[in-house]
């Protein structure tokens, strides 16, 4: 039985790396640039709207006809954040399909500008599948060492004590100010 659980995460593991390395990673790297370049080879906008207090869902992956939406929890910390729209972009990336969602009370919370039936359409299941869930996680985890790899080679990339700054003054806004 590990032979077999072994194999499968290997061959997961192949798939997210192909995946992660054939990314164009912006240096120094930036999720929300991460977003726009994914966007514009794929000839599709990906939207990012924070949302707060979503019960539940720390972030969702809306794909329609003309955009997709990637929902991240907005009061947390900007690494959380970070991670939460890498997980959520994974999704998309891994092509992640999903099949009918039953309507929900926090839907028209996280989406008020949208019809809940064409919501109910597009979005589609609430949960992805064990599998799906840790390959998202998988590639998420796989892009962020890409760029900090990328980021320590790069001597004008962002420093340990940017980063532990970002965490620790997360809610002030403009820590140097």
């Amino acid at each position: 039985m590990g032979d077999i659980i072994n194999v499968s995460f290997r061959r997961l593991r192949r798939r997210c790396e192909a995946i992660a390395s054939a990314l164009p990673l912006p240096v120094p790297f930036d999720v929300r640039e991460l977003c726009r370049l994914v966007a514009a080879e794929r000839g599709k906008p990906i939207l990012l709207v924070p949302a707060a207090g979503a019960a539940k869902v720390m972030g969702l992956w809306v794909a329609t006809a003309s955009a997709d939406m990637i929902l991240y929890e907005e009061t947390t910390t900007p690494p959380h954040q970070e991670h939460i729209i890498l997980h959520e972009l994974s999704h998309l990336l891994c092509r992640h399909h999903r099949g009918v969602l039953p309507y929900t009370g926090h839907m028209r919370e996280l989406l008020p500008n949208l019809d809940p039936a064409m919501v109910r359409r597009v979005l589609g299941r609430s949960e992805y599948s064990v599998d799906e869930e840790r390959e998202a996680e998988l590639l998420a985890c796989l892009i962020k060492q890409r760029a900090e790899r990328e980021a320590a080679s790069d001597p004008a990339g962002t420093t340990l004590d940017d980063r532990v700054g970002d965490v620790l003054f997360w809610s002030d806004g403009d820590r140097h100010g």
